[in-house]
């Protein structure tokens, strides 16, 4: 039926084949290629991750940045409003020194000087004991009367 050699070379090829198929599940199989497709699979995810970690850090700087912009712009704004507002509602003397504070500097607050004796003290106040002082007509000597006392404070 079948000659020797034919037998030979039909079970060399089996062997052949065999061994080649037992190669590549070794290889697919093996603790060590496993090992090296995880790590491999591990590191490309460590990569992405980088990467939307960097585009997630690019943009919050990106948009810190815009409301810091908008800070400033409304920090403009709420001062020409206040300097606004010290013109009209403040007296002569103090205008001109607004005025010309703001035109010669920058704007800024820490330019703005305006001496102590342009101010007046209020017509009510009371530098020294007074009528208006708050100690006035306070003696120790003289007890208040029980009745003045409120009740929670006895």
């Amino acid at each position: 039926m079948f000659s020797f050699t034919t037998l030979l070379i039909v079970a060399t090829a089996t062997f052949i084949v065999g061994c080649l198929i037992t190669l590549l599940m070794t290889r697919t199989l093996s603790s060590s290629e496993q090992k090296t497709r995880a790590l491999e699979a591990r590191l490309q995810q460590a990569e992405e991750n980088m990467v939307n970690y960097q585009q997630e850090v690019t943009e919050h700087f990106s948009e810190t940045a815009q409301l810091v912009n908008n800070l400033t712009q409304s920090y403009k704004e709420v001062h020409e409003h206040l300097t606004g507002s010290a013109l009209k509602l403040a007296n002569v003397d103090i205008s001109r020194q607004l005025l010309s504070a703001n035109m010669s500097s920058s704007g800024s607050v820490e330019d703005l000087s305006i001496a102590q004796e342009d101010f007046e003290p209020p017509k009510d106040w009371a530098p020294s004991e007074g009528t208006l002082s708050e100690g006035y007509g306070l003696n120790e000597e003289h007890d208040i009367p029980e009745s003045a006392v409120p009740p929670q404070a006895k």
